[in-house]
């Protein structure tokens, strides 16, 4: 499949936004608004375009972020540095293809030199087996596990040691 990893533009977000919210409950619900502030504060934003159409996102942030995400700040307790994913979504239609394979060995690259560890969480509660399945074969190993929202989610906090 041929397609372009490119840096997300303020005339993607309301595309991204309705992929988002479109892969509910399996990402967290997020406005508009917050869509323009990860394009401010994000180290990594990214869309990935299969021909001209966006096909996924990926978010990502390192260590020393003002960012009040629960699981982002349970990793910046424990690591000293790394780059947190925030979310990553791939449209339905395109899943199964390999992009999100190549989100992270994009994200990879970014990361020599800057961070050794990639880390992300992905929902216990409500399970989210694609996402669990898909970041364990690519190496990801669970470090540990979380209870977000008063109870009502649970995620496993993994971690990804860039070689």
């Amino acid at each position: 499949m041929d397609y372009h990893i490119l840096k997300t533009n303020t005339i993607d977000l309301p595309h991204i936004h309705n992929l988002n919210q479109g892969a509910l409950p399996a990402v967290s619900s997020i406005t508009l608004n917050d869509m323009t502030q990860f394009l401010e504060m994000a180290d990594y934003f990214r869309v990935i375009k299969v021909k001209t159409n966006i096909a996924g996102f990926l978010i990502a942030l390192a260590l020393g972020k003002n960012y009040h995400s629960p699981n982002y700040k349970w990793f910046e307790k424990k690591y000293s540095q790394f780059m947190y994913v925030d979310r990553i979504v791939i449209d339905p239609s395109f899943q199964n293809k390999g992009l999100g394979l190549a989100f992270y060995d994009d994200l990879k690259i970014f990361c020599q030199g800057y961070a050794p560890i990639i880390t992300c969480e992905v929902n216990l509660k409500p399970k989210n087996d694609g996402s669990l399945i898909f970041h364990k074969k690519y190496g990801f190993k669970q470090v540990g596990t979380q209870e977000t929202e008063g109870g009502k989610k649970e995620v496993s906090l993994m971690v990804y040691k860039i070689p």
